[in-house]
């Protein structure tokens, strides 16, 4: 009898949306399927069972016992963040595109819609694609040539997979972030052992060094990094020696460093969660996206892949832009952020007005800063309750015709999408991080009398079991 918290070891045979693979057994005579989170067809894994239901359960990914036929060797350190690193990726991508394209026929009702399919957008990087990585520090370290759980060490890398307290030291490039920054890593830690301060121990809550989190600049191949450290033990930290060190280990390389003392016993990064200073350098990089520039601060929510994120937002803007716009017509960019994408549309169309709506007032303050920054004229940010915008707003009544949506991963909250059905769109263009959320939306539009006319993927993250994707919907009368 399977049961919550049973190990298990499992033939996995067949992959389902958001990365699952899929194992079958028998209990009690009847067919009984186990979903491992992170594994591949062909592989032989241990896994844990987290969730049992009557014919299903759902099971967190341990170790790989023994690798599919279709992975391949290569030179990179796997971690828990890439389990698929050993895959072709022509091979991911099709994995992706099958999944997601019948899970979206299935949870929206539209089973027309692998019909509707338009493109599969390949990333144009398939290694080193991302724009930020955060690294742990443990004093509990997973061995990765023993295997063995060694304590009273320092390890500086990733969490081992399906625990929160081991770290697997990375000792060469994970083949998602930069190589030379990964290539170093190794140096960099021993670095910090000789300091003979503490890396932190997760189940106790002290210890000195916690975490170093970087990000990139692709514009200007910099990095910003920030070194998160606990104050237990700071004054025996040489701070001007580790910029020093830092500097010429990446020599003209290091945009700015920042240093955050943080006491909190949540794991967690974050600058918020304590006092920062900035040690070298500027306290921001700069890149460009879609020949827009974006100052980027540590905690700045950026696009990850952002090479990817334009071939993205181009589709999505051909699709909200196939048609001509009449005179007095609007375009509005929901829950717009920074205002990234409204930026997009006012360059791609400077004769439409462009509205850009974010409940978060930071964030439609950096909006209209990056605006300017861009010599953007046609656009306007309201710092509003997408909800409430008419009310507030009701000069806009019946003039939105097209608007372009891109919410956060749990999509768009049932009142909200019909407030959104309110204001009478003709077209909506929605992004989506997760297409499962959006193919429970797209039911909605479809009662709402919007019908799917197109519809791409997006590999943003190759390696991972995550895919995005875009959706254009026209009204139909009647």
């Amino acid at each position: 009898m399977i049961h919550r918290g049973q190990e298990l070891t499992l033939l996995i045979t067949a992959y389902a949306f958001g990365g699952r693979g899929i194992a079958r057994l028998q209990e009690n005579d009847q067919h009984f399927t186990i979903f491992v989170d992170n594994a591949f067809p062909g592989q032989t894994v241990r896994a844990k069972i987290e969730t049992k239901r009557k014919n299903f359960a759902e099971a967190k990914l341990l170790e790989v016992i023994e690798r599919s036929a279709d992975e391949q060797s290569n030179l990179f350190q796997e971690i828990s963040g890439g389990p698929y690193i050993h895959v072709p990726v022509a091979i991911q991508e099709k994995y992706k595109q099958e999944s997601t394209l019948e899970t979206f026929a299935r949870l929206s009702g539209l089973r027309d819609s692998p019909e509707k399919f338009d493109v599969f957008i390949s990333s144009p990087a398939h290694y080193h694609y991302r724009n930020k990585m955060e690294y742990s520090f443990s004093c509990i370290e997973h061995d990765l040539e023993t295997g063995e759980e060694l304590d009273d060490a320092f390890a500086l890398g990733f969490k081992r997979r399906g625990t929160w307290w081991k770290v697997e030291s990375l000792n060469k490039p994970s083949g998602l972030f930069d190589e030379d920054w990964e290539s170093k890593l190794k140096e960099l830690r021993l670095y910090l052992k000789q300091t003979k301060l503490p890396a932190w121990h997760p189940p106790q809550k002290k210890g000195f060094f916690r975490h170093i989190v970087v990000r990139k600049s692709f514009l200007k191949d910099e990095l910003l990094i920030n070194l998160v450290t606990s104050s237990e033990g700071l004054e025996s930290f040489d701070l001007k020696a580790f910029t020093a060190f830092l500097v010429a280990l990446h020599p003209g390389r290091i945009a700015g460093l920042w240093h955050t003392i943080n006491d909190n016993v949540a794991d967690r990064a974050k600058i918020e969660n304590g006092s920062s200073t900035l040690l070298y350098g500027a306290a921001v990089i700069e890149e460009e996206l879609s020949g827009l520039r974006f100052q980027i601060s540590m905690e700045s929510f950026f696009q990850t892949n952002p090479a990817c994120a334009e071939l993205l937002y181009a589709k999505a803007l051909d699709y909200l832009f196939d048609e001509p716009f009449e005179d007095g017509d609007i375009a509005m960019d929901l829950f717009c952020g920074t205002g990234t994408i409204a930026q997009l549309m006012a360059k791609r169309n400077p004769n439409v007005r462009i509205i850009g709506v974010d409940i978060v007032e930071k964030a439609i303050a950096d909006a209209k800063e990056n605006a300017l920054k861009n010599h953007i004229q046609s656009v306007e940010f309201f710092a509003a309750d997408v909800g409430k915008f008419l009310k507030e707003y009701p000069a806009f009544q019946g003039k939105i015709k097209r608007i372009m949506l891109d919410p956060p991963r749990a999509g768009i909250a049932p009142k909200t999408l019909q407030k959104v059905l309110a204001l009478g769109a003709e077209t909506i263009v929605y992004i989506s991080c997760n297409p499962a959320t959006q193919a429970r939306d797209a039911n909605t539009l479809a009662m709402a009398g919007y019908q799917l006319e197109k519809y791409a993927l997006a590999d943003q993250f190759p390696h991972t079991g995550h895919i995005e994707s875009i959706a254009k919907f026209v009204k139909h009368e009647g």
